[in-house]
């Protein structure tokens, strides 16, 4: 058999976010003249796994932090293309003009809180649907994606009544959507392999950060965990990884020595717009770059995006109807910092003879 050729995409927040550069910054285009790729056992490369990760809720003061994981096998020459492009019978990027296909974009973009989960429900649904998942409710959506976070849930008061929460069914032609987006992939040579999820619930949240400290570093173990996976998944394979830039930050050497013990690292360049390196241990390529909003450059990161708002919204929808249930005065929140404080307060003004635990409903940072 001939070897796989990886590349990850990974977005928001996390301590890495990539995109398949050569030495010189420059994009996809030029990754199969790279030495690296066109050597050894990558010579004979027949497919390739594409995998985008990206994050909901890194800044909220209330609700979870969900980090997932796209990931497509794909012909070696699609590295370079805009899956946008490749695949425009079946998805669009923007909510202008779809008739009938699937929006695969930035959830900042595909989700509109007066319009409800609309468009990233349909999308997640479809897609789920060409890996033969067609989940009923929100329990049986998480043990699809992340059945890990399933006994912490079940700790909360408010995540009592998930199995009981119907997901939408959508929009008469869900099904066709996700027929015609499946075949928009076999027709490429391509397949989605992987949609996974890791679902940090508030407690868990916070002893983690108890535990390192620091935030970004509590994401980046999410990012790692679903790198884990992968790797476990599909072995011995040289791997490309994009992870999206936040703030100003341009040197992860550190970062990476730690997450990465016993594998030699080389940087390649660190610069303002992207940084690189290569993780190397016996035959085996890790090939990591740091980008500016990777989400709206690749398809398999914008739909980890969508995958990680769905999921958020739904736990956040379940927390705002267990407490709107107790006091008819509350108003329900999307738990993002100034909003989850007025909800907190809210909380203690009309629900004072309600036994709270703050470890499961405030993060520390």
């Amino acid at each position: 058999m001939g070897g796989r050729v990886w590349a990850f995409f990974i977005d928001k927040g996390s301590c890495f976010p990539m995109m398949v550069t050569d030495a010189d910054g420059g994009p996809w285009g030029r990754l199969r003249a790279e030495p690296w790729l066109t050597s050894g056992k990558a010579e004979t490369a027949r497919v390739a796994i594409l995998a985008g990760i990206d994050e909901a809720g890194f800044g909220p003061l209330l609700g979870p932090l969900v980090v997932s994981c796209s990931a497509f096998a794909v012909p070696p020459e699609l590295l370079g293309a805009d899956l946008w492009q490749t695949l425009c019978r079946s998805v669009g990027k923007t909510r202008k003009h779809l008739q009938g296909r699937l929006l695969i974009a930035d959830s900042k973009k595909a989700y509109h809180r007066d319009e409800g989960l609309g468009h990233v429900e349909r999308t997640v649904l479809a897609v789920l649907q060409g890996l033969a998942q067609e989940p009923a409710h929100l329990t049986e959506l998480l043990a699809a994606l992340c059945p890990d976070c399933l006994p912490r849930l079940q700790e909360y008061p408010w995540y009592q009544k998930m199995p009981q929460r119907d997901l939408t069914r959508g929009p008469a032609d869900l099904k066709i959507a996700a027929r015609v987006f499946a075949n928009d992939l076999e027709a490429q040579g391509a397949k989605l392999v992987l949609l996974r999820s890791c679902c940090l619930d508030v407690a868990y949240y916070n002893t983690l950060v108890n535990r390192v400290k620091n935030k970004a570093q509590v994401l980046f173990i999410a990012v790692t965990q679903l790198m884990q996976s992968l790797l476990d998944r599909f072995p011995d394979e040289v791997i490309q990884i994009q992870v999206d830039r936040q703030g100003g930050r341009a040197h992860y050497r550190e970062n990476l020595l730690r997450s990465f013990p016993g594998m030699d690292l080389r940087i390649v360049q660190e610069g303002d717009r992207s940084s690189t390196y290569e993780l190397r241990t016996g035959g085996r390529v890790v090939r990591l770059s740091f980008e500016v909003e990777a989400d709206d450059l690749y398809l398999p990161v914008a739909l980890a995006s969508m995958v990680s708002k769905y999921v958020r919204e739904l736990l956040m929808a379940c927390m705002n109807e267990y407490f709107v249930d107790l006091s008819e005065n509350l108003k329900p929140t999307a738990g993002y910092w100034q909003d989850g404080q007025r909800f907190v307060e809210d909380l203690r003004r009309h629900l004072p003879h309600v036994a709270i635990d703050s470890h499961k409903l405030i993060r520390c940072r």
